[in-house]
């Protein structure tokens, strides 16, 4: 149970940069851009690809940290409800963030949005850590 929420983290990425890559190449074809302009300068995309190419790298930022705590709460088998809770509250926090971020982009919600994310994957950081030194 504790890799479900993990899929459906890894999901979001994976159409997130299915989207940057559908977006490049319509922004190609309509000749919005020229191939080697942007090739020399990747700035050049359009604005609204911006947003989801930052999204995507904010994907592949913070939850390597998630990533690799349910690498070690699987291997070490400490997997439990706790765990599987904030697990869940992480990646929908990360919806949320990739939801406002290629949204409306409001910044107050996105901060609030990726702030709960990082408060959730310390207070899972911190039960790995209770798990496997105190409470076993």
């Amino acid at each position: 149970w504790l890799l479900l929420p993990a899929f459906a983290l890894v999901a979001l990425t994976f159409v997130t940069v299915l989207r940057i890559a559908a977006g490049r190449v319509a922004a190609v074809q309509a000749r919005k851009v020229r191939p080697a302009v942007v090739a020399e300068d990747s700035s050049k995309w359009p604005q609204e690809l911006h947003r989801i190419t930052n999204n995507y790298q904010n994907l592949l930022e913070m939850p390597v940290l998630y990533y690799a705590g349910l690498a070690l709460l699987v291997s070490t088998g400490l997997t439990d409800a706790v765990a599987i809770v904030l697990s869940w509250a992480f990646v929908i926090s990360r919806f949320v963030h990739s939801f406002v971020h290629t949204g409306s982009n409001h910044l107050l919600r996105r901060f609030l949005a990726f702030a709960s994310g990082v408060i959730t994957l310390i207070a899972l950081w911190a039960w790995i850590g209770l798990r496997l030194y105190i409470i076993g």
